[in-house]
C-alpha cells in the first residue's frame, strides 16, 4: 500500500515538471510575439512620425519660401510707414527752432537758457543785486526754476545725436550755477531777516517766529532771543513743523531754520549719454558718413527758415530788383529751377539722416548698462536704486547775527564780513566723555508734501557735504503717520534731509494693456502691485487719466493735465509713480530683459497699429526667452465707451524678424512655440496682423498723425512693458 502510493506521487511530480517547462515555453513564445508586435508597431509609429515630420518640414519650408519671397516687399512697405517717426522728429526740431525764434522776437526780458551769453548775463546781474528780502528772492525764484527746468528739458528732449558735448557741459554748468546762486540768495535773505529778529519778536514768548511760503518753497525761522533753557519744545502754529532741542541750544544765541524746497537741487546731476560715431549704424552705414558733414548745414537751414519774417521786406525788394535786371524770362525760369534743386536735395538728405538717427536714439532708451554704476559705501544711498521724493528739507542751526538798533531816527546795523554762519552742533572736539548726554539728538517733526505718494513708509537720508552723497546714518526714531502726512525723526546734527523710496517699487508690472479710444488717442493701462495707472496719449501729449491705489488718496492734482511725454515722465517720477526703468534697473528688478532691438521693433509697429488694435499682456512673455516677445492683440474699432468689454484676443510671438500666431491660448497648461493651424508667419508684426484683420481696421491705421504715433512709441519705449512685466 505504501509502495504504490509512493510511485503515484513520483508520477505526479514528473508530470508537473513537464507542464512547467511547457508553460515556460509558451510564455517565451508569447513574449517574443509581443516584442515582435511592439517592434512592428514602433516601426509603424516611427514611419508615421517621420512622415508627419517630413510633411511638417515641407510645409514649413513652403512657408519660409513664401515669406522669403514677400520679405523685401513687406520690409519696404514697413519702411515707408515708419517714416512717420522721422517726420515727427523733424516737426519737433522745427518746433524747437520756432520756439527759440518766438522767444527772440518777444524781447520780454527773460533770458534764453540755451544761449550762454544770455544766461551768464542774467546770473551776473542777479549777483550784483543787494539787500533782497526773502519775498523778493521767492518771487525771483520762479524765473530761476523755470530756467532750470527749461535746461533740463532741452537735455532730455533734444535727441542725443543733436547734442554736442560742449553744449551738454554748458547746460549742466548753467543748471549748477543757477542752483548755487538761488540757495546763496536764500541764505543772504535769511541773514537780512535775522538781523531784524528783535523787531519781529512775539509778544508772548519774546522769540521770533516767521513763516514764508509759496507753491515751491516753505521757510520757517525761529530766533532764540530770550535764551530760556526751559523752552526746548518749538512748534509752528501755522504748520505741522517742530523741534525738540537740547538745553545747550535753548540757552545759546541761535536761530533754527527749515527751508523746505519742493525741488531737489542737492542731488548731483545725472550724466547725459553722448552718441559716438561707432554706435549709430542700424541699417545703412553709408548714410552715417554724410551725417557729420551735413547735420550742421541742415540746422542752419532750418534756423534761417524762421528768420525769414524779419527780412521779408528786404527780400521782396531784392527780388524786384533782380526781375528788372533780367531781360529774358527763360533765364529767370532757369535760375529759379537751379535754386530750388539744392533745397529739395537738402530736405531729402535731412530725411535720410533722420531715418538713420531716430531708430538709434530710440534704441538708446532700451540699452542696459553692462555693470553697476559703482560700489556704494556703507549707509550711502544708491542713487540708481532709490529716488528722492517731496523735495529737500534744509535744516540749519544758525548763529544769531547782531540785531539792528534804532538810534535818533536811524537804524544801526552791524554787518558781519563772513555773512550768515552755522552753529556747529555737536562741536567737532569735546573733552566731555559723556558726549551723548551733553549733545543728544535733535527731534524734528516735518510735513510730507501732499502731492507725493509713498507706497511704503519712506526712508530718511541726510546729505553728506564732504562725500557729496546721501547717507542714512545719524538718523533714528523715524515714525511716519500716513494719515496726517507727518514724519518725526531724531538727528545727530542738523543738515539737509530728504525722503527716499525705492525707485522700482512698482516693478515688475503685473499686467498692461494698450487700447484705442478715438482717432489719434489711446489709453495705456499699467497695473502694478500697488496701483493701476491709466495714461491717455494723443498727438504729442500725455495725460494721467486715473490712478487707482485702493485705500490710498489719489493724486487728483495731476489727473486731467496734458503734458509733453518728457515732462509727463518727470512729473510722475517726482510724484512717486515711477514706471520708467533706467539703464541700471535690471540690476534691481527680477525680470527677463528682452533684446533691445527686438523691443524697439515691436514698440514701433505696435504704435503704427495702435489706432485700430488693442494690445495686452501675456503670461507667456516671460517664458519665451530674451530674444522674443509674446503679447495679445485684438481688433478694436468701436467707440471709446464701447471698448470697455473684454475683446477676443489673438496670441502673437515676435522675434524682430519673424511674427507668428501661436497655437496655445493664454490659459493653456504648457508653453509651446507651435504655429497655429492654417496660419502663416511674416517678417513684420504689421503684416502678420494684416493677415487676420479687417480692411476697415487696416485703413484706419493709415490715418493717424505722425506725432501721435511717435508719442505712443516713446511712451512704450520708456515704460518697457515687455522687459518689466
Amino acid at each position: 500500500m505504501s509502495t504504490k502510493a509512493k510511485k503515484t506521487g513520483n508520477k505526479k511530480k514528473k508530470f508537473s515538471k513537464i507542464e512547467r517547462l511547457k508553460q515556460l515555453q509558451e510564455e517565451e513564445e508569447k513574449r517574443l510575439k509581443e516584442e515582435e508586435e511592439a517592434r512592428v508597431k514602433s516601426e509603424k509609429e516611427e514611419l508615421a512620425r517621420l512622415e508627419i515630420e517630413q510633411i511638417e518640414k515641407e510645409k514649413w519650408q513652403q512657408l519660409e519660401a513664401k515669406d522669403l519671397g514677400r520679405k523685401n516687399e513687406e520690409l519696404e512697405e514697413l519702411y515707408l510707414l515708419e517714416k512717420c517717426f522721422s517726420e515727427a522728429e523733424k516737426m519737433k526740431r522745427e518746433h524747437r527752432l520756432y520756439s527759440q525764434w518766438m522767444h527772440y522776437i518777444q524781447c520780454d526780458g527773460c533770458p534764453d537758457p540755451s544761449v550762454a551769453q544770455e544766461i551768464n548775463t542774467f546770473i551776473s546781474l542777479w549777483k550784483e543785486e543787494k539787500n533782497e528780502t526773502f519775498e523778493d528772492v521767492i518771487a525771483k525764484s520762479k524765473l530761476v526754476l523755470y530756467l532750470i527746468d527749461r535746461l533740463k528739458l532741452i537735455l532730455l528732449e533734444t535727441p542725443s545725436h543733436d547734442l554736442q558735448e560742449k553744449s551738454i557741459m554748458q547746460y549742466q554748468g548753467s543748471i549748477v550755477e543757477l542752483r548755487e546762486l538761488l540757495h546763496l540768495k536764500f541764505n543772504i535773505a535769511t541773514e537780512l531777516l535775522l538781523r531784524q529778529a528783535s523787531t519781529l519778536a512775539d509778544l508772548d514768548t519774546g522769540n521770533m517766529e516767521k513763516v514764508i511760503q509759496d507753491e515751491n518753497i516753505t521757510l520757517y525761522v525761529w530766533a532764540n532771543l530770550k535764551k530760556n533753557p526751559r523752552h526746548r519744545s518749538i512748534r509752528c502754529n501755522e504748520m505741522q513743523i517742530g523741534f525738540e532741542i537740547p538745553k545747550i541750544l535753548a540757552s545759546s544765541d541761535i536761530a533754527l531754520r527749515l527751508l523746505h524746497t519742493r525741488y531737489d537741487h542737492v542731488t548731483p546731476l545725472c550724466p547725459v549719454p553722448i552718441v559716438l560715431n561707432d554706435h549709430i549704424p542700424l541699417e545703412s552705414p553709408s548714410v552715417q558718413d554724410e551725417i557729420s558733414a551735413e547735420q550742421s548745414a541742415i540746422n542752419e537751414e532750418l534756423q534761417e527758415e524762421y528768420k525769414q519774417p524779419e527780412n521779408e521786406s528786404n527780400l521782396v525788394q531784392e527780388e524786384e530788383t533782380k526781375s528788372e535786371e533780367q531781360d529774358d524770362d527763360t533765364v529767370g525760369v532757369h535760375s529759379s529751377s537751379v535754386e530750388e534743386e539744392p533745397e529739395s536735395t537738402k530736405q531729402g538728405l535731412e530725411m535720410k539722416i533722420l531715418n538713420e538717427t531716430v531708430p538709434t536714439a530710440q534704441l538708446l532708451l532700451l540699452e542696459n548698462a553692462p555693470e553697476r554704476l559703482r560700489a556704494f559705501e556703507d549707509d550711502e544711498v544708491d542713487i540708481c536704486q532709490f529716488s528722492t521724493l517731496g523735495g529737500v528739507y534744509h535744516l540749519d542751526i544758525l548763529e544769531l547775527p547782531p540785531q539792528c538798533k534804532q538810534m535818533k531816527g536811524w537804524m544801526i546795523m552791524e554787518i558781519l564780513k563772513d555773512g550768515l554762519q552755522k552753529f556747529v552742533y555737536p562741536p567737532a572736539t569735546t573733552e566731555d566723555l559723556e558726549t551723548e548726554n551733553v549733545f543728544p539728538p535733535i527731534e524734528v517733526m516735518l510735513e510730507v508734501h501732499e502731492n507725493v505718494i509713498f507706497f511704503e513708509n519712506p526712508m530718511v537720508a541726510r546729505w553728506d557735504a564732504e562725500g557729496k552723497h546721501w547717507k542714512t546714518d545719524g538718523i533714528s526714531n523715524v515714525v511716519y503717520k500716513s494719515e496726517e502726512r507727518i514724519i518725526t525723526l531724531s538727528l545727530d546734527t542738523l543738515g539737509p534731509v530728504t525722503l527716499i523710496q525705492d525707485a522700482h517699487i512698482n516693478m515688475p508690472y503685473q499686467s498692461w494693456e494698450l487700447r484705442p479710444l478715438d482717432e489719434n488717442k489711446v489709453l495705456l493701462t499699467v497695473t502694478t502691485v500697488f496701483a493701476e495707472i491709466q495714461i491717455q496719449i494723443k498727438e504729442g501729449l500725455c495725460m494721467l487719466a486715473s490712478v487707482n491705489m485702493g485705500d490710498k488718496k489719489p493724486l487728483s492734482i495731476l489727473e486731467g493735465k496734458w503734458m509733453t511725454p518728457i515732462y509727463f515722465i518727470i512729473t510722475l517720477q517726482e510724484a512717486g509713480l515711477n514706471i520708467f526703468p533706467t539703464e541700471y534697473s535690471h540690476f534691481y528688478v527680477a525680470t527677463t530683459c528682452k533684446v533691445p532691438l527686438v523691443e524697439m521693433k515691436a514698440y514701433r509697429q505696435m504704435a503704427l497699429l495702435s489706432s485700430a488694435f488693442a494690445f495686452g499682456w501675456s503670461k507667456w512673455n516671460m517664458q519665451c526667452g530674451s530674444e522674443k516677445v509674446i503679447f495679445k492683440v485684438s481688433e478694436c474699432l468701436t467707440k471709446e465707451q464701447e471698448c470697455i468689454q473684454d475683446p477676443t484676443w489673438t496670441l502673437l510671438m515676435f522675434s524682430g524678424n519673424r511674427a507668428q500666431r501661436l497655437k496655445i491660448e493664454e490659459d493653456s497648461e504648457a508653453f509651446s512655440e507651435a504655429l497655429k493651424e492654417e496660419t502663416e508667419f511674416h517678417s513684420t508684426l504689421y503684416h502678420m496682423i494684416k493677415d487676420f484683420a479687417s480692411q476697415e481696421a487696416m485703413e484706419k491705421t493709415k490715418g493717424p498723425d505722425s506725432q501721435f504715433i511717435d508719442s505712443v512709441c516713446h511712451m512704450l519705449l520708456c515704460i518697457r512693458i515687455f522687459s518689466y512685466s
